[in-house]
């Protein structure tokens, strides 16, 4: 039998930041939103973790399911817990990171509308707090810290 507690307990998602770092420029892979909350806006690829999966699993789970790709190494950056960061209610996301050496095809799937490359210097506006978690991202990026 399941454990069942008097205390709310808040959901978990993962996000990830898939960086392609080529010649001229870096870009990130998003996805735009396919239902609400944020509907048509873009953000990180990501979202619930299941019962039974761990979290890199529910990440590189995540991210084949919007994006279609997959095999990638990914690192743990942050933990991202503010009260208010999903209208849904109280969500911790787990945000992840990878580097690859070119922008790979990819084909939005499940939740996600639509996927695209963007330079890092010209991101379209985002959902939640993920232009937040992103600028934390590149300014440990930036000093080596990752």
């Amino acid at each position: 039998m399941p454990y069942t507690y008097q205390y709310p307990r808040p959901a978990v998602t993962t996000d990830i930041i898939l960086i392609a770092k080529e010649k001229n420029c870096s870009y990130i892979l998003l996805i735009e939103r396919k239902f609400d909350p944020f509907q048509g806006h873009w953000a990180l690829p990501g979202g619930f973790v299941e019962m039974d999966e761990d979290l890199d699993t529910a990440c590189l789970r995540e991210l084949k399911e919007e994006t279609g790709i997959a095999n990638i190494d990914i690192k743990q950056f942050y933990t991202a817990g503010k009260v208010d960061r999903d209208p849904r209610g109280r969500t911790i996301s787990v945000v992840y990171w990878a580097e690859i050496d070119h922008r790979i095809e990819y084909t939005p799937g499940d939740d996600a509308a639509k996927a695209n490359w963007f330079s890092i210097k010209e991101l379209p506006e985002l959902a939640f707090d993920h232009q937040q978690i992103i600028d934390k991202f590149f300014q440990q990026y930036a000093t080596a810290q990752i």
